[in-house]
């Protein structure tokens, strides 16, 4: 599936801060110029008003005084410093002109009041006025202060976006330094970290989170790097026994009982290196992501039971018996599960002390998980030693006991088969008692299907020697 680019994550916040700048200052400007042009037209409106008082007051004091003849003359003395307003008087009876001060402007850059006047002489009746104000400057200069303001938002948005932009590269100095840090790194400076006393707070989370995946990446790098060495080791020993056990063969006759001999050497050799092959094939599969073909398991004791027979001999020959405590039932990969099983009591067989107890413990946890836990008692094992203990080709005694026939995969395939069933492996050790097992999920008990309690399925078992 193909994904778009993003792009420069500078350029995008330069570009919106941009555009939110053109806006704010957009709506500045706007409202500046809307309360300016309302200011002009409620000015206009007031003056007008106030001539319309002024003009009633005339007439009626011309009126009251009897004096039309001069009134003519207070009209114009009234226009005096007013060339922007022009008055047309007319008689409402005739439509006869009485008064007329200057012509109205052209239509468009005029604001007009039109009402009704009563005449100076009574037997006259009333006058019709129209007042007209000019407002063509007030227009011009709203026109310019409408150009300024624009002016201005561009102006402004643009020394924004440029203080904008110098501040977003800034502010992204710090993502450019981690760059340069996670330059340095490769396969053999894993153990270096990010320094993050100088980063923003914001970045912190994202510099311990790639801190901590640079430990988990060194851990995978030295376990891998150990794990080529160990399967190099595994594998030359056998080799070697092999070429060397076929070369002393070739070098003199020999009859036919010592070629049998040394071709049953060689099959024990090759048989070990094939069990190696094999497992870690499982192994390379498990990682892969298979996962378990699961089918009902109406007895997890019985199952246990049926790789107890397989161990008996080597029990017996360790003075040790065996426990079965608790059962279960659910859904699980029977054969993954005898293996899982066979590796965990072989590894008990090999480290528990000697007329001791092999315990299997089966039990159920409320959140409908399976544990399987084999439990023994010998040497405490350390601390340090217990999550390794499912690393490949681990072994937990220096002097590689029984590295004839284990070769240090079994607690690794354990793992893997938990990890097939979506659960993990388990491993606990204090005063000479050690744990170990896996937890798994049971496909039943997930999707809701009633599976019984282990404590309520079976009673302990036990089985001695």
């Amino acid at each position: 599936m193909s994904r778009s680019r993003i792009g420069s994550l500078g350029r995008r916040l330069s570009y919106w801060l941009a555009l939110q700048s053109l806006a704010g200052l957009v709506v500045v400007c706007a409202a500046v110029y809307g309360a300016t042009h309302l200011g002009f037209q409620a000015r206009q409106s007031e003056q007008l008003v106030q001539k319309q008082v002024q003009l009633r007051h005339l007439l009626a004091e011309s009126a009251r005084d009897g004096d039309v003849a001069t009134l003519r003359h207070k009209l114009d003395d009234f226009f005096i410093g007013h060339p922007d307003m022009a008055l047309a008087l007319t008689r409402a009876s005739d439509g006869t002109e009485f008064y007329r001060r200057a012509s109205p402007p052209p239509k468009g850059n005029v604001r007009v009041a039109q009402f009704t006047l009563p005449a100076p002489a009574p037997e006259q009746g009333s006058l019709d006025a129209v007042l007209a104000l000019d407002i063509q400057e007030d227009a011009a200069l709203l026109r310019r202060i409408g150009l300024t303001l624009a002016a201005a938002a561009l102006a402004g948005t643009l020394l924004v976006s440029a203080g904008g932009f110098l501040l977003v590269r800034l502010g992204l100095r710090p993502l450019r330094d981690l760059v340069n840090q996670t330059r340095l790194l490769a396969a053999d400076t894993l153990h270096r970290r990010l320094d993050g006393s100088a980063q923003p707070e914001e970045l912190e989370p994202l510099i311990a989170q790639f801190n901590e995946l640079l430990g988990r990446l060194e851990l995978a790098y030295e376990q891998l790097e150990g794990f080529n060495a160990d399967v190099a080791h595994e594998l030359c020993t056998p080799l070697a026994t092999l070429i060397g056990s076929t070369e002393l063969a070739l070098r003199k006759a020999r009859d036919a009982d010592e070629l049998r001999d040394v071709l049953g050497s060689n099959l024990e050799e090759l048989q070990r290196v094939a069990g190696i092959i094999h497992d870690m094939l499982f192994l390379s599969q498990a990682d892969r992501g298979a996962s378990a073909r699961r089918v009902p398991t109406p007895s997890l004791a019985a199952l246990a039971q049926q790789v107890f027979n397989y161990h008996e001999a080597a029990l017996v020959d360790a003075g040790l018996t065996l426990e079965v405590v608790g059962d279960a039932e659910g859904s699980f990969d029977t054969p993954l599960l005898q293996r899982a099983l066979s590796n965990l009591i072989g590894n008990a067989t090999r480290y528990a002390r000697r007329d001791s107890a092999v315990r299997v413990e089966i039990t159920r946890a409320p959140t409908g998980e399976v544990q399987l836990m084999v439990v023994n008692r010998g040497v405490t094992i350390e601390p340090n030693d217990l999550p390794r203990l499912f690393d490949r080709f681990y072994r937990g005694d220096a002097s590689r006991t029984d590295a004839n026939r284990n070769h240090g995969l079994g607690l690794s395939i354990v793992a893997a088969i938990a990890r097939m069933h979506g659960g993990r492996p388990l491993a606990t050790s204090s005063a000479g008692i050690s744990s170990i097992g896996i937890s798994l999920k049971d496909a039943a008990a997930a999707s809701g299907l009633p599976s019984p309690a282990a404590a309520d399925s079976a009673m302990p078992t036990s089985s001695g020697h």
